[in-house]
């Protein structure tokens, strides 16, 4: 039998706050992976590219550019797995191999939501479901902007988002009331963290667009396939779903940054308290714990010439920081 114990989260984020009772399981049973399941202990991560150089045209203004920002791979690092860069624009059937040699996917933030892009992004979702309609433990985590296109694409509607002020803005994270946390990314987050997350302005926001919970929930396509997990509150007071998961598949949507409080600097609202950098570690130790059930085991031979070491950051702060803001990147051309 489960037991529940209740923490008391007040969020100071909304005019009419009033206390909201979010159950933790302490029942460890949630841990364990099924039986007859071995754990992967050398995963991979596939990270999609993004259009550009990250630094504007700064350090690349090629067309064919594209590139990575070096905090999601340290993210997925400080999880314990390695990344291949899964670079965009490069032939469909290179794309599908390195999708062979992963354990899971991070559609990572940026700006562009049109296009080849938008298409292959698609196409990695449909084989992201369709690895875990075989049978394989298959996860995805997508943030800001790969959370933006989940909507778009699980809704069926491209013009489903929102306009929301969230650039630069370290926020708090609303949890509904009664939500059972199991099988979701916070199901191991320590209780004074998930209570810090809502109380304090340690979870990173930098995005323009969004979903509302009343726009979410009216359309039936997004609204059954994912259920929500938290919201937020951008500048301008108005409420956005800020964490989704997926009822029947390892698919999280994050519209906050998990990697950016221990791994950018280009911004001053990132927060880098010590609750902060948790929050990132937490984050990170969640998705690659999802990716060690993955039953994919490719070779060593056959992932060496494919790993993110073979190619070298580029330090993008002295260039400029626009929009992104980053730190380093990796740039494929």
């Amino acid at each position: 039998m489960k037991n529940y114990f209740w923490i008391i989260f007040l969020f100071c984020n909304q005019s009419t706050a009033e206390p909201t009772l979010v159950p933790c399981c302490t029942n460890p049973s949630h841990r364990v992976p099924p039986s007859g399941m071995k754990l992967n202990y050398h995963p991979i991560i596939g990270i999609i590219s993004h259009p550009g150089d990250g630094a504007s045209g700064r350090l690349n203004n090629s067309t064919k550019a594209s590139y990575i920002a070096a905090s999601y791979v340290k993210f997925v690092e400080s999880g314990g797995a390695r990344v291949i860069p899964l670079i965009y624009n490069e032939p469909p059937e290179i794309l599908n191999k390195k999708l062979n040699l992963v354990n899971g996917v991070l559609f990572p933030g940026g700006s562009i939501k049109r296009g080849h892009f938008f298409e292959v992004v698609e196409s990695i979702f449909k084989n992201v479901v369709k690895k875990n309609d075989g049978g394989d433990h298959f996860p995805l985590l997508a943030v800001c902007l790969g959370f933006e296109l989940l909507a778009m694409i699980v809704s069926k509607d491209k013009n489903i988002l929102e306009e929301f002020s969230a650039i630069d803005y370290p926020s708090t994270l609303m949890f509904p009331r009664n939500i059972n946390l199991n099988g979701t990314a916070f199901e191991r987050f320590p209780p004074y963290l998930l209570q810090k997350m809502a109380k304090e302005n340690i979870v990173m926001e930098h995005h323009q667009y969004g979903i509302s919970p009343e726009k979410f929930h009216k359309n039936k396509n997004l609204s059954n396939f994912f259920k929500i997990v938290t919201t937020s509150t951008c500048k301008n007071r108005k409420i956005y779903v800020s964490t989704v998961q997926a009822r029947k598949y390892p698919v999280t949507g994050f519209q906050w940054h998990p990697e950016k409080n221990a791994y950018e600097w280009g911004l001053p609202g990132i927060p880098h308290s010590e609750s902060a950098i948790q929050v990132t570690q937490n984050a990170a130790n969640f998705f690659v714990r999802e990716s060690r059930k993955s039953s994919n085991r490719p070779s060593n031979g056959e992932v060496l010439d494919k790993l993110i070491y073979n190619y070298k950051p580029t330090y993008c702060g002295k260039a400029g920081r626009g929009f992104e803001s980053f730190d380093q990147v990796y740039i494929f051309s």
